[in-house]
C-alpha cells in the first residue's frame, strides 16, 4: 500500500525504516502514554503505514531494517494477521487506539514494552525471539492462545484488565489473559504482572523458568489461574504472589520447584488451590498466609512439601498425596489436625504418607503418634462393638503403641490380687498336696494365661475373691491379646 500524504512523523518514520534508526517523539521524563489520546499529529503515525513498511518496505543494500518507535501514537488497527515480518518490531511507551491483530503472523522480535493498548490479538503468533509486554498497560483481553515463542516471553509488571462485559452480539470470550497451549523456548518471566480477570495457561509448556513473583491475578468469585497440564522445564516461581479467585494448577508437571512462598491464596467459599494430579519436585509453601478456600492435593507426586500446619485451610483433599519429606519439621500433633480436615473423610493413606514422613528422619516416636491417631480415626467408621473393643485397646495398651500402659495395668492388676489373696488366702483343693500358697504367683497364675506356677490349680477361691480371679483371667486374656497385637504391628513395622 503506497502512502502518498505522510504527516512529518510519518515522514520520519520511513526515512528511519531502512536502516533501523529509533525514532523517539516522547517530550520528557513525564510523557505519559495512557494520556496519548490527546497527542498532535506529529506525534501521530498511521497503522496502516506502518503494515506498508513491514510488508513492502523500502531496504538499503548494508543496512537492517527494523521498525524503532518511542512515544507516539498509533491510529487506526494495525492489521498483520498471517503475515510474516522479517525485521525487529519494538514501540516503547506508544499508544494505540486500536488493537494490534498479529493471529498467526510470523516475526522476529516484537516489542511493546511500557504501550497503552486497548487490546492485543495474537494467537497462534510465532516468533523467532522474545515477545515483550513488560510494564504494558492493556485495558482488554490478550489473547496469546496457541502462540510459539522462540525466544523468552516477557509479561513484567503489565497490567492487564478490567476486561469490559460483551455489548449486544459480541460473544464473551472469557479470559483477560489467554495463554492456552503456548509454547515458549525459554523462560516466560511475568514478575509484577497484574491481571484483572481470568489467567488462562492451559497445556502450556515453558522450557525454562515460569516467573510470577509478586504477581496479582484478581479474578474474584471466579478462576484467577487456570493452568492444568501447564509443564515447565525448570521451576516454577510464584513467590509473594496474590491469587484472589482459584488457582487450577491440575496435573501440571513441574521437575523442580513450585514455589508459592510468602504467598497469599483466597478464594473464600471456594476451591483456592486445586493441584491434584501432580507431578512436581518440590511445592514450598513457606510462609505463606493461611489459604482462604479449599486446598486439593489429591494423587499428587512430590519429592518435597513444604508447608507449615497454620498455612493449611480448613478444608483439604489429601487422598492418593504422595511426598518423600515434609518440611518445617513439626511434633506429630501438630500435623494431626490438618488429616482430620479431609473432606473426603477418614483417608488411611494420609496417615500412611505422614507416618512415613516421620520415620524417613528417624523420629519414631512422631510415627507411632500418628499411628494410634489411625487407629482412633479409623474406630468412628466401625460398627458399635467394633468401637467397644477399640476402646478397649486404646484404654489398654494404646492399640498396641503405648506398652507401657500394658506394664502399668500388669503391674496395679498384680499388686490389687496380691493384697487381696494375701490378706484372704483361698482354700486349697486337697489338704496336705497342695504347695505353699503364694498370693503374688497365685495373681500371675490367674492373670498370665500361657504360664502356670501351680497355684491357680491347686487353690479355690470363695465368694467376692472367687469374683476377683474372674476379673484377673479377663483381663489377662484382653492384655494378651493387645499386646500380641502391637508386638505383631512392631515387628511388621521392622
Amino acid at each position: 500500500m503506497e502512502i502518498t500524504d505522510p504527516t512529518p512523523a510519518e515522514r520520519r518514520v520511513l526515512e528511519a525504516f531502512p536502516r533501523g534508526d529509533r525514532l523517539d517523539f516522547r517530550t520528557g521524563p513525564g510523557d505519559d502514554p495512557a494520556l496519548g489520546a490527546d497527542w498532535g499529529p506529529e506525534r501521530t503515525v498511521r497503522a496502516r503505514l506502518l503494515r506498508s513498511l513491514l510488508l513492502d518496505g523500502r531496504r538499503l543494500d548494508g543496512e537492517v531494517a527494523a521498525l524503532r518507535i518511542a512515544g507516539a501514537r498509533i491510529v487506526g488497527p494495525l492489521e498483520l494477521q498471517g503475515a510474516t515480518i522479517d525485521c525487529t518490531v519494538s514501540f516503547l511507551a506508544c499508544h494505540f487506539d486500536r488493537p494490534p491483530l498479529l493471529f498467526g503472523a510470523q516475526v522476529r522480535r516484537w516489542y511493546l514494552g511500557q504501550c497503552v493498548l486497548p487490546a492485543l490479538h495474537a494467537g497462534t503468533l510465532r516468533t523467532e525471539g522474545d515477545l515483550v509486554l513488560s510494564d504494558a498497560r492493556i485495558r482488554g483481553q490478550v489473547r496469546l492462545a496457541g502462540a510459539r515463542i522462540g525466544g523468552a516471553l516477557f509479561l513484567k509488571r503489565a497490567r492487564i484488565g478490567p476486561v469490559p462485559p460483551p455489548s449486544g452480539d459480541e460473544p464473551d470470550l472469557g479470559s483477560a489473559l489467554q495463554l492456552n497451549q503456548i509454547a515458549v523456548e525459554r523462560d516466560l518471566v511475568a514478575d509484577g504482572l497484574r491481571v484483572q480477570g481470568e489467567t488462562r495457561l492451559t497445556g502450556g509448556a515453558v522450557t525454562g523458568t515460569l516467573r510470577l513473583n509478586d504477581a496479582v491475578l484478581d479474578h474474584r468469585g471466579g478462576t484467577a489461574l487456570e493452568a492444568t497440564t501447564l509443564t515447565t522445564g525448570a521451576d516454577l516461581h510464584a513467590m509473594r504472589l496474590t491469587a484472589l479467585g482459584r488457582v487450577n494448577l491440575r496435573g501440571v508437571q513441574i521437575p523442580g520447584q513450585l514455589n508459592l512462598a510468602h504467598a497469599r491464596l483466597a478464594n473464600p467459599g471456594g476451591v483456592a488451590l486445586r493441584a491434584g494430579s501432580i507431578t512436581v519436585g518440590e511445592l514450598w509453601l513457606r510462609e505463606a498466609e493461611r489459604i482462604q478456600g479449599s486446598l486439593t492435593l489429591r494423587r499428587a507426586q512430590l519429592d518435597l512439601l513444604h508447608i507449615a500446619p497454620e498455612t493449611w485451610p480448613d478444608q483439604v483433599r489429601l487422598d492418593g498425596l504422595s511426598y518423600h519429606s515434609l518440611d518445617p519439621h513439626e511434633p506429630a500433633d501438630r500435623r494431626l489436625p490438618v488429616l482430620e480436615r479431609d473432606t473426603d473423610g477418614y483417608v488411611p493413606y494420609a496417615y500412611e504418607q505422614l507416618t512415613a514422613a516421620y520415620r524417613s528422619i528417624g523420629d519414631d516416636a512422631g510415627a507411632r503418634v500418628v499411628q494410634l491417631a489411625k487407629q482412633r480415626r479409623h474406630r468412628g467408621t466401625l460398627p458399635w462393638y467394633g468401637r467397644l473393643w477399640g476402646h478397649l485397646q486404646d484404654a489398654t495398651v494404646g492399640y498396641g503403641f503405648r506398652p507401657t500402659r500394658a506394664a502399668a495395668w500388669l503391674l496395679s492388676l498384680l499388686l490389687a490380687g496380691s493384697l487381696a489373696y494375701g490378706l484372704h488366702p483361698p482354700e486349697p483343693y486337697k489338704t496336705g498336696e497342695a504347695p505353699e500358697f503364694n498370693a503374688p504367683f497365685y495373681a500371675l497364675d490367674l492373670l498370665l494365661p500361657i504360664i502356670d506356677f501351680g497355684q491357680e490349680r491347686a487353690y479355690a477361691p470363695a465368694g467376692v475373691l472367687q469374683w476377683l480371679s474372674y476379673g484377673l483371667i479377663a483381663a489377662g486374656w484382653v492384655l494378651a491379646t493387645t499386646i500380641a497385637a502391637g508386638v505383631t504391628r512392631a515387628v511388621s513395622r521392622q
